[in-house]
């Protein structure tokens, strides 16, 4: 790849913080300010709508000045869903009730019921990094080994999907718009209520649009930001997981601690793209204490040095760690196609 990473960068979690240690920490970070959210909110959903306002009023003038705004709106929108990532982890308003009301009205703007989503992406933070327990709320992600072990029909499979062609174009207006619709008929009820109330509460605002714009214009202003946005957050969640050097281990030998701070990256992004994604590119503090808001991430980073050695990257290496595909138990890194052909056939 041409890029450096620092592999397993742990800290000495028995010699530098004990867990009670890094809590106690990390605690004053925990706390959410209701001036600042609701700035966060005027910052990101009031920016979104308004933009998507001028690119319906540039319709009739340039579709290309359209598809230009549709970039900014892209970023409020990711923006947003970072305010609704927060709410999911109780962390964006001080109560629960606040969060869960916030999270449902920011979940339609993002299309997401938030109840469902929030199951979900508990699971993602309980199993992130455990090889035994894959497919929770992840990239899916096959070893070297069980990539060899499948006929050639999934191996195509697998590849179309981790190829960035599906991945940008198809894979975010399936996660976005189509997948949150489908109700899942084996979830628990509560579940199965908000993809409901959510799927109906959306057919009412999108209809509602459509009836006053026309579904043409909803679909020329609505889409491309859709595709921009979501594809921006499927490479955001991604790169932050699945790095060179990722901390992947069986569950006999996994640890909370070692999956936060060297299975998930420090994204240092431009302080532009670092607004617009909310400071989500902290992943490591956002993975070992979920319940810090995005606007105390970076302050939580800066103050405390032991936060300091996780795995750092910039955007130049986040985009080239798309071309990673396979986890190598043997080399304990995460290798493209063309590598892993390359250590059966030296193992050969």
């Amino acid at each position: 790849m041409g890029t450096t990473f620092v592999a397993h960068a742990v800290p000495d979690v028995e010699g530098d913080k004990q867990e009670s240690h890094w809590r106690d920490a990390l605690a004053p970070y925990a706390k959410a300010d209701v001036r600042r959210s609701v700035f966060c909110l005027m910052t990101s959903v009031v920016p979104y709508f308004a933009l998507l306002f001028v690119m319906w009023l540039l319709l009739p003038v340039s579709y290309a000045l359209v598809l230009l705004v549709a970039i900014p709106a892209s970023g409020f929108l990711v923006r947003t869903f970072i305010v609704f990532h927060d709410c999911s982890h109780g962390s964006f308003m001080p109560t629960k009730r606040g969060n869960t009301w916030v999270g449902v009205l920011v979940g339609l703007v993002v299309y997401s019921p938030f109840h469902s989503w929030r199951h979900e992406h508990a699971g993602h933070h309980a199993t992130s990094g455990d090889l035994d327990r894959r497919g929770v709320g992840d990239v899916e992600t096959w070893t070297v080994a069980e990539y060899r072990s499948k006929p050639w029909l999934s191996r195509l499979g697998y590849r179309l999907f981790r190829s960035p062609l599906v991945m940008f174009t198809l894979g975010p207006i399936w996660a976005l718009a189509l997948a949150p619709r489908i109700v899942p008929v084996n979830a628990r009820a509560r579940i199965r209520r908000s993809h409901l109330y959510t799927d109906f509460a959306l057919v009412a605002i999108v209809g509602g649009t459509i009836l006053l714009i026309g579904w043409q214009a909803y679909l020329l202003v609505q889409v491309p930001t859709i595709v921009l946005g979501g594809a921006s957050g499927v490479w955001l969640f991604y790169v932050q997981h699945q790095f060179e050097d990722a901390y992947w281990e069986r569950s006999g030998e996994w640890s909370y601690i070692d999956a936060a701070l060297a299975g998930s990256t420090y994204l240092k992004l431009p302080k532009v793209l670092q607004f617009f994604t909310g400071n989500i590119g902290l992943h490591h503090i956002h993975h070992l204490l979920a319940r810090i808001p995005n606007y105390n991430l970076q302050r939580a980073h800066d103050e405390n040095e032991f936060l300091h050695r996780a795995p750092t990257i910039s955007l130049w290496q986040g985009l080239c760690a798309v071309r990673l595909k396979l986890y190598d138990e043997d080399s304990r890194r995460m290798v493209t196609f063309a590598q892993a052909r390359s250590n059966v056939a030296r193992a050969a």
